[in-house]
This record gives C-alpha cells, structure tokens and sequence, in this order.
C-alpha cells in the first residue's frame, strides 16, 4: 500500500488542513477496529495486553521528541498538558511568566488564569510570526520562572527557534514550555538539545491521530517539581493494591494520569506515530516544504500574497496567504467544491501533509482560479 492509499479521504477531497484536523489513515482505523473486536470477544481478559501497548506508546512519543519513556505522560489535549505545567508549579505572588503572543488561546488561558495566584503574565510579541530571543531577554524581570511559547505560529505559520529559546532559558534559569501541536509530526524536535521542561501537542493534526488523546513531555529533572493537579488511583506507586492505601506518587510523568486511560485514543495515536516514524520526520518534513514551496510559487504568479516565514530555519508546515476578497467567503466556496483550507482572522491556512500530491495542488488552483 502507498502512502497515498492510507488516506482514502483522498478520493472525495483535495485536503490541505492539517494544522485543524487531519483525517485518520487507513490503519488508525484498523488498529481500533481490532481493539474494538478485543473488548467485544474477550473484555476485561484483554486488560494486560492494553497496558503494554500503552507502554509501548508512550515509548514511540518519547522517541519522537528524543525523550525517556518515564518522561511522557498521556493527556486529551494540548489544553490539559499546558494546564497540568501552569496548576503544578508552586507558584509564589510576585512570580512571571513570559508568554508568546498572538498565539492560539490553549497557549495564554492557562497563564492569564495564573494572575489569581499574583503571577504576572508578560507579553511577547511575535515578529511575523516568530518569537525573538531578543525581545525575551528584553522583557525579562524580576520574579520571571517561565517562558511558554508555541513551537508554530498558528496564523502564519512561522517557526521559533526552539534551540535558542531554550539557550536563554538555560542562561537565565527560565523553565521552558513548548506547545508543539503544530510542528510535532512535521519537524524534527530534541527535547534535550533545546532544553525543554515541558512539550504539550494533542495528537489530531499533524500527528494524525485520533480527537481527544495527546501527550505531554516532563523533563526529568523538572517532574519533582511539578505537583498533579488531579489526583487518582493510577498516579500512585503500587496502584493495583487497593486495599494498602500508601500516597506514594509515581516517579515519572505517568503520574499526571489520575485514572482510567483513554486506550483507545492511545492505541490511535500509536498506529498515527509509527506511521510518521516508518516514513522519517525528515522525509515528511521534505516533502511537505516541496508542496508549500509549489503553492507559494503558483499564489505569487496570481500576484497573492503570503505571509508565512519561507526561510528554512522559519518554515513550517502552514502556508498562509493573503486573498483579494474576503477570506470567509473564499473558504465557504472552496469547501463546496471539497476542497478543504482554513480561514483565520482574513487570511487563507493551506497545510497540506506529506501523503499530497501536485495533483492536489493543481486542483486548489484549478478552484482558486475559478473563483478570483
């Protein structure tokens, strides 16, 4: 099987939106299926199997960002891992937190909601999408703990430089929390080399995996000091004795999980990262940058205009572009003729993934063209 026949939504959309939802591949499907079939036939009797694979899971993250299998615990969303970084921390009145902005809102409510506490919340702005050291180091004061940035910027899709974010963080003894959801499955990231403490991505977009599951990263060295913020039977040592009540919490991040996992979000997210793995981050990555790369190229022959950081170190998935009419209505039709795009604050998202052909791009302009 190609990689292209993975995605059968293929065959009724020219799908270039996966910085929203991607569509789930062929053997997402079929690993929950077969999961499905375990509960149906045989329950409970299954339990042992679902625990290790969820081991194994939580093995193919850690690989993927170039972590620890005890550093990576399980979440629904990105949502919930940065609120588990922001709750955990013993924050104290007077403490910052340094704060990319414009960013998604699941990267500044868990932070604003930290001014209840006496934490101030420091702005920085983006330029073009990007988050300069230079106006980190500016905006640092006294009291600031943590800087949290999101890898990519959702609206044009500039990427950070996470290793010298991570660089000043080690200088100025910064904890650093990435939101990764829109670069985790598209570019390479090293937790360590960048000095992350925490890395936070839900599992539906780049990674191509299900709604509702994701991950979280924890440094190490950092676990100790961050606290759960929901406590169950699982984020205990010894969690199957239910009859020795000890408060004893796990050592690693697994911690952060207070009950029942969500097996089959994990079994989907599983199937989503060996699929990303067996291809190479790098691969994708190359193969997605030649997609924008003949987008960007036919929108600036239609004298369009982007507006996404095109250098390689910039660079991400997202392709953004400036329409000559209103974008809400460019989107609308473009969605009728299943051609499927996003529209964010007057600008146009294609992001397309690395199972897209030329022919897709072909007939985004072939629509493109019709409605100018």
């Amino acid at each position: 099987m190609t990689i292209r026949e993975e995605f059968p939504v293929t065959r009724s959309y020219t799908y270039l939106n996966h910085a929203a939802v991607s569509p789930m591949p062929r053997r997402v499907a079929a690993e929950l299926a077969r999961l499905n079939e375990d509960r149906v036939h045989h329950g409970i009797v299954m339990f042992p199997e679902w625990m290790k694979r969820i081991g194994e899971v939580r093995g193919l993250l850690a690989r993927l960002i170039g972590a620890e299998y005890q550093e990576i615990a399980f979440v629904g969303n990105t949502s919930e891992g940065l609120s588990a970084v922001a709750g955990g921390i013993d924050w104290r009145p007077g403490d910052a937190v340094l704060v990319s902005r414009p960013d998604f809102p699941s990267n500044i409510y868990p932070w604003l909601d930290l001014e209840r506490k006496g934490v101030q919340v420091i702005f920085v702005e983006r330029r073009e999408g990007i988050v300069d050291p230079g106006d980190v180091r500016r905006a640092l004061r006294k009291g600031a703990r943590l800087l949290a940035v999101s890898s990519v910027d959702f609206l044009t899709g500039g990427a950070s430089d996470l290793q010298a974010l991570g660089g000043l963080c080690r200088e100025e003894g910064l904890l650093f929390c990435v939101d990764a959801i829109q670069s985790l499955g598209v570019l390479p990231i090293d937790v360590r080399s960048s000095g992350i403490h925490f890395l936070a991505a839900g599992g539906h977009k780049w990674l191509l995996g299900p709604l509702g599951c994701g991950m979280l990263y924890v440094d190490r060295e950092t676990l100790r000091r961050l606290h759960p913020t929901q406590i169950g039977w699982r984020s205990v040592e010894n969690e199957e004795d239910f009859f020795n009540i000890r408060y004893q919490l796990k050592s690693g991040a697994a911690k952060l999980e207070p009950g029942t996992p969500n097996v089959s979000g994990i079994y989907a997210l599983g199937a989503a990262v060996e699929l990303l793995l067996e291809a190479g981050i790098d691969t994708v990555r190359r193969r997605i940058f030649q997609l924008n790369d003949l987008l960007a190229a036919g929108l600036s022959e239609r004298g369009l205009e982007t507006v996404t950081p095109m250098s390689p170190a910039e660079r991400s998935g997202i392709l953004t572009f400036r329409p000559r009419g209103e974008a809400l209505l460019l989107f609308k039709a473009m969605l009728k003729e299943r051609v499927l795009v996003s529209e964010r604050g007057g600008l146009i998202r294609l992001s397309p993934h690395f199972y897209n052909d030329e022919a897709d791009a072909a007939r985004f302009f072939e629509i493109l063209d019709r409605l100018l």
